[in-house]
């Protein structure tokens, strides 16, 4: 069972729940109905992630985020005016993971002897059961100030990346350019303290290095791709990749059309038009693999309906039930069964074998 078992390493479940209002123990074409005509956000009716679909794709287990942006005023960035109100919000949010959990859909993972009984349970209990979720936080806007660290510490995160989008209170993010200033230099000493994993994803390439010089903590890039094939501030270069990779790090390729091809633009590109298919994600594996010189540092992390659905991902994914055509891919390429295990869960798996240790 666990041959094509694929560990996600970020879904943003709980901003679908609470922001876009989807319930997702529905099926997917049954959620997409019920968005027929709702033109609030550019991705209705085209959502790809649901906990049937899961089940149905093996994905048993993912990284799932808290989310929530504080915003200054000037911003043109959708966000919360206040960090204490960013951080109610992640607090609901993880009041619909608890839910969630009450009803047997989900359970949270902290540790590793919880992290090795869930994949037993996957391995041999036929049926339902339920998807293992491991809590991280994208973008800190959210931490008021480093006591709130702990208190989500304490609730069971164990990943969290500093930026997201734009200047943050810690870090800059994508679209931004700057340093961690002394804020920040405090978060990341933090995140070493408590053990928690730092996920570079989103830091510019400023922030991205400052954290380097001061961080000899776990880390990764939960969803992430080349800046080879796509020369954007958002993607990593292959200094950064390589830097990733001496660390003992892991790299989650993300399935957003924009990261995926050049000269991508938003409501008006199409996948079809620009070829967008999961051979691209192959492309992105090959890269990382030639750069490290084996297979241990790359895996997957969708980012599926992290605010777009069809209209932005590849045109061989209708749900993400459809992560098991990429072994077919990589097999294809001379990947071996061993190789592909690991793509889809085995190095991320290890990774949080050794950290939680």
């Amino acid at each position: 069972m666990l041959d094509n078992f694929i560990f996600d390493a970020h879904l943003d479940l709980s901003m679908n729940a609470m922001e876009w209002n989807r319930d997702l123990r529905l099926p997917v074409a049954e959620m997409r109905q019920r968005e027929k005509g709702m033109t609030d956000k550019p991705d209705r009716e085209r959502n790809t992630v649901s906990f049937p679909a899961m089940r149905a794709g093996n994905v048993g287990l993912c990284m799932a985020t808290q989310i929530a942006r504080y915003v200054k005023p000037g911003s043109k960035l959708p966000g919360w005016q206040s960090p204490e109100q960013a951080w109610a919000q992640t607090q609901g949010q993880l009041a619909w993971y608890r839910a969630m959990e009450d009803c047997g859909e989900l359970v949270q993972i902290r540790n590793r002897e919880q992290l090795q009984n869930h994949l037993k349970l996957w391995e041999t209990e036929p049926g339902k059961k339920p998807i293992g979720y491991i809590l991280s936080l994208e973008g800190a806007d959210s931490i008021v100030d480093l006591s709130y660290l702990e208190k989500s510490h304490e609730a069971g995160l164990r990943a969290i990346g500093p930026a997201h989008y734009g200047p943050g209170t810690y870090a800059h993010g994508t679209d931004a350019e700057g340093g961690l200033g002394a804020k920040g230099r405090e978060l990341i000493n933090k995140i070493q303290e408590l053990g928690l994993i730092l996920d570079v994803t989103h830091l510019c390439d400023i922030s991205f290095w400052e954290a380097m010089d001061i961080y000899d903590g776990p880390l990764w890039a939960s969803h992430n791709l080349c800046r080879k094939f796509v020369n954007h501030n958002r993607q990593f270069t292959d200094e950064q990749i390589l830097e990733i990779i001496n660390r003992g790090g892991i790299i989650g390729m993300a399935l957003d059309a924009w990261m995926m091809v050049t000269h991508w633009e938003r409501g008006i590109s199409q996948p079809a038009e620009k070829n967008v298919t999961l051979e691209i994600i192959a492309d992105n594996i090959d890269h990382i693999c030639q750069l490290a010189g084996n297979i241990n540092h790359v895996g997957i992390g969708t980012d599926l309906d992290g605010g777009f659905g069809t209209e932005q991902g590849p045109t061989d994914v209708d749900t993400i039930a459809d992560l098991q055509k990429l072994p077919a891919i990589l097999k294809n390429r001379g990947y071996s069964q061993e190789d592909i295990k690991k793509i889809l869960h085995g190095n991320f798996l290890g990774f949080l074998d050794r950290v939680w240790r």
